[in-house]
C-alpha cells in the first residue's frame, strides 16, 4: 500500500521546547521509531510541517544586522525543507538498514490572485505574550493572531494548485525510495502565464492541503495526518468534547473546526477522500501503525450515495 504521511510541525518541535538542534533530533528519533513499522510493510512518502522552524529563521533573519532586508519566506521555507529533510533522511536511514531514502526540495504552485494574500491566517514561529507580540508586530510589520496558548505571527497561506516536481517524486518511488518531499507545504511559487517562469512568493502553504494534493498526484492508497492529539474531537477544549472515530468528508466538514489548527487537516483528508475514493486518517504520531490498521485515530472514508 502507498501511504502519504504528513507530520505536524509540533511533532518535530513541541510547544514550549527550546528550538535546539539536539531537541529536534531527539523528536525525529521518535518519528523514525513510529514510522519504521509502517515502512517495513508499505511504500511511504513523508511530508512535514515547518511552522516552528520557519518562524525561528524569520526572527533570526529580521534581527541580523548584516542583512539589508530579511530573507523572504519562500527562501526560509526552502531552508527548512533542507534542514528537516536531512534530519529525517539520516534518522530513517539508520532505522531502516538497506532502505533507500531520498529527500527532495519541492516547489508548490499557487495563484498570485489567491485571496489568502490579503488575509494572513497561517501560524508560524513561537508563541508570545500579547504585549510582546504586539510590539514585534509594530516593529517588524507582522500580522499577529491569538493561538490556543498565546499570540503568534500569521502569514498568507494560498491554496496549493500543483507540486512542480511530481514527476520526479514518481521516479524516486518507482526506484524503490522512501521519499521525503513537500516539507512545509513546499516552496510557494507563482508561474508566469506566458513563459512559465517561477517566482517565489511571501507565504507558507498549508502542509496538510499540500499533502492531500501530493497523495492524489502519486495515487496513494492512504493519507495519514499525524499530530499531537489521538484523534479528531468535536467541541475540543469544551465540556462537550468527544472523539470522532469514523466520519465521511461531509460529516467531518460539519464539525466547524478552527482554521488555525484542525480545520486544514479536516479539509485536507476530506478533499483526498472525495477526489480518490481512498481512505484517510488523523491521529497521534506514536500510534501511526495502529491508525493505518484501524485501531486508533479518526478514519475518514467515502460517503455512499443514496440510490
Amino acid at each position: 500500500m502507498r501511504i502519504v504521511v504528513a507530520l505536524g510541525g509540533n511533532a518535530l518541535l513541541h510547544r514550549g521546547e527550546r528550538p535546539d538542534a539536539a531537541v529536534q533530533q531527539a523528536n525525529i528519533d521518535r518519528v523514525a521509531t513510529a514510522l519504521a513499522a509502517l515502512a517495513h510493510e508499505h511504500e511511504l512518502v513523508i511530508t512535514h510541517g515547518n511552522g516552528p522552524q520557519i518562524g525561528l529563521l524569520a526572527v533570526e533573519s529580521a534581527a541580523d544586522p548584516a542583512l539589508s532586508v530579511p530573507y523572504p519566506l519562500h527562501l526560509l521555507g526552502a531552508q527548512t525543507q533542507g534542514m528537516i529533510g536531512s534530519l529525517l533522511a539520516r534518522t530513517l536511514h539508520n532505522a531502516l538498514p538497506g532502505r533507500s531514502v531520498a529527500t527532495l526540495v519541492t516547489h508548490t504552485l499557487v495563484s498570485a490572485d489567491d485571496p489568502a494574500f490579503a488575509r494572513p491566517t497561517k501560524f508560524v514561529g513561537q508563541v508570545y505574550p500579547r504585549e510582546l507580540a504586539r510590539s514585534l508586530a509594530r516593529e517588524r510589520g507582522w500580522h499577529i493572531a491569538q493561538d490556543t496558548t498565546g499570540w503568534r505571527r500569521v502569514v498568507p497561506s494560498p491554496v496549493p494548485e500543483r507540486i512542480v516536481e511530481t514527476d520526479t517524486v514518481h521516479e524516486l518511488l518507482d526506484s524503490g525510495n522512501l521519499v521525503i518531499c513537500a516539507g512545509g507545504g513546499g516552496v510557494p511559487v507563482t508561474a508566469d502565464r506566458d513563459t512559465g517562469a517561477l517566482t517565489g512568493v511571501e507565504a507558507v502553504v498549508d502542509k496538510d492541503l499540500t499533502a492531500a494534493l501530493l497523495a492524489e498526484d502519486v495515487k496513494a492508497d492512504f493519507l495519514l495526518i499525524l499530530t499531537d492529539v489521538p484523534c479528531v474531537y468535536e467541541g475540543y477544549g469544551t465540556p462537550e468534547q468527544h472523539p470522532i472515530l469514523d466520519a465521511t468528508p461531509g460529516e467531518l466538514r460539519r464539525g466547524g473546526f478552527p482554521e488555525g489548527s484542525m480545520g486544514p487537516k479536516a479539509e485536507a483528508v476530506s478533499r483526498f477522500v472525495e477526489r480518490t475514493g481512498q481512505l484517510a486518517a488523523i491521529g497521534a504520531l506514536e500510534a501511526a501503525y495502529e491508525i493505518v490498521h484501524g485501531r486508533s485515530g479518526t478514519l475518514i472514508r467515502p460517503g455512499f450515495a443514496a440510490g
